[in-house]
């Protein structure tokens, strides 16, 4: 299955990122959970999760991370479910 690649992302409070998709579609992602371990636990670091930025076909970070392309979609809401 072809998922919607992230055009767009903003990170929101509490861990969040809204994201808008190049199929018209902004959803919001809850990253609490990827954030634990050594990799992803520097995201806790707030100034180190405000850099996130496209990175076709998803989002990544300054410090390497990065979240696959259909976990994105698939685990973000529309922002009308919200």
């Amino acid at each position: 299955m072809i998922y919607p690649v992230a055009t767009a992302v903003q990170p929101l409070e509490q861990n969040q990122l809204l994201v808008t998709f190049d199929n018209g579609e902004r959803r919001i992602y809850d990253a609490k959970p990827l954030i634990k371990g050594a990799w992803f636990g520097k995201l806790r670091d707030k100034a180190l999760f405000n850099t996130v930025h496209i990175a076709f076909p998803s989002v990544a970070w300054d410090g390497g991370q990065d979240i696959a392309p259909d976990e994105l979609y698939c685990a973000s809401k529309p922002i009308s479910a919200m």
